[in-house]
């Protein structure tokens, strides 16, 4: 049995939490709009995925602000071999 201690989570581990579930939903949504056959459904369900996208990307970047997602800066020679190899 967990203790009430043992469930208690700070700001980090929610902003966590809630990061993987956005990047779950989007996922889901992304799989259902690559399948709908319905041109009306599949326009709602992109406004959707746009919406939880952007959900995602203000968690991601509240934990960047706080040092709990450090990214590093792209090479310059990276970003142009994934420009070359997209657009051959």
């Amino acid at each position: 049995m967990l203790s009430s201690q043992q469930l208690n989570f700070g700001e980090k581990e929610i902003l966590t939490d809630m990061l993987s579930s956005q990047k779950f939903v989007t996922g889901n949504y992304n799989i259902f709009a690559n399948e709908c056959s319905n041109p009306a459904i599949k326009n709602e369900i992109m406004d959707i995925l746009t919406e939880e996208h952007q959900m995602q990307f203000e968690v991601f970047s509240e934990m960047q602000k706080r040092g709990w997602y450090p990214t590093s800066p792209a090479e310059q020679q990276k970003i142009s071999q994934a420009k070359q190899k997209y657009s051959e």
